[in-house]
């Protein structure tokens, strides 16, 4: 008999609303600690927005990044990014590498004194590197990326809503939304609390979570829009509980695999990459929490519009055992 592993039994009797008051007072607790948070400590903003220079560095041999950034350790310039450039038309004597350095200054950008600075710690480790190219993001463009960040979230949020009030009913609509801003007030408060770098990738993390949440959550409505019309004289919330129960396997190998996945690259991704990394995995976690505890309780307490005055039949004419059965109480 083959070997088959099961995170989840194949069929479950969890009663997620034995404690929705506690578990949906813990969610807003969480959202209102998250705004606090925000509005004291603000973000640690990357070079995406606060502003800084861009320097294309080219060498003819071989370089590691670490090094490059050992070397610029020293230099107490901030906000410092490396990363090497890959290019299949870049020949074997061709080797590039980004660096961005942020700076808190009015005019966005590194003095030339520092440029020559940085120039001269890198040919301590590769004497033969030479700057292409040098940019400079100010701190107003800075402020319309922010501005700009700020409107892919509420556009996308706003779309979804649209997309599931058409799907369904407005009241799943409104159960989806309220799970997705519970995700992204979390994962924007724990970057604020313990000040993770917040940039661009960190909006593109922001976006795939609102993607991948109410992924979970169509799932699980689409399962529980059918048995609403299964069990027409069951409560909602034991038909809530089904649902939830039926569609539990799905929900945990999935973020169980994308977890994963996700920390196998926070672990060996590096420095580029974390901050992204680091949003999806928090995110793969509240979402999962959402989908279960948030959006189903908003359903819950808004309502879903039934027919409770014809019981359910089964094909035979006779009253379904099921129909009306408690729960706790059906096999």
């Amino acid at each position: 008999m083959a070997f088959r592993l099961k995170l989840v039994p194949d069929v479950t009797h969890y009663d997620f609303f034995r404690w929705q008051k506690l578990t949906f007072g813990i969610s807003a607790v969480a959202m209102i600690a998250s705004v606090i948070i925000i509005f004291l400590n603000g973000f640690n903003f990357g070079i995406d927005f606060k502003g800084g220079t861009t320097i294309r560095a080219e060498s003819p041999t071989a370089f590691e990044v670490s090094d490059y950034r050992q070397a610029l350790g020293g230099l107490n310039l901030g906000d410092v990014s490396i990363t090497e450039v890959f290019d299949p038309s870049f020949g074997a004597d061709r080797h590039v590498a980004m660096i961005r350095i942020g700076t808190s200054g009015e005019t966005g950008s590194v003095t030339p004194e520092e440029l020559n600075q940085v120039e001269a710690a890198l040919k301590t480790v590769d004497p033969q590197v030479r700057f292409a190219a040098v940019e400079s993001v100010g701190p107003k463009v800075s402020g319309e990326l922010i501005k700009t960040a700020l409107y892919a979230v509420g556009a996308a949020t706003l779309g979804i809503l649209f997309y599931v009030w058409l799907r369904f009913e407005w009241q799943f609509a409104v159960g989806g939304v309220f799970a997705l801003v519970h995700d992204i007030l979390l994962t924007a408060g724990i970057f604020s609390l313990f000040q993770i770098k917040f940039d661009l990738s960190t909006i593109a993390a922001l976006l795939t979570i609102l993607g991948y949440s109410i992924n979970d959550t169509v799932v699980v409505f689409d399962r529980l829009r059918e048995n609403l019309i299964k069990f027409k004289t069951m409560p909602l919330i034991d038909v809530m509980n089904l649902t939830v129960n039926e569609t539990l396997s799905r929900t945990i190998m999935t973020a169980v695999a994308t977890a994963l996945a996700l920390a196998a690259l926070l672990a060996l991704g590096g420095d580029v990459i974390r901050g992204f990394v680091f949003a999806m995995l928090w995110g793969v976690f509240v979402g999962c929490y959402s989908t279960i505890y948030v959006a189903k309780n908003i359903v819950l307490w808004l309502g879903v519009k039934r027919d409770w005055s014809k019981p359910e039949k089964t094909p035979a004419g006779e009253v379904s055992d099921l129909a009306g059965t408690p729960f706790q109480d059906r096999p």
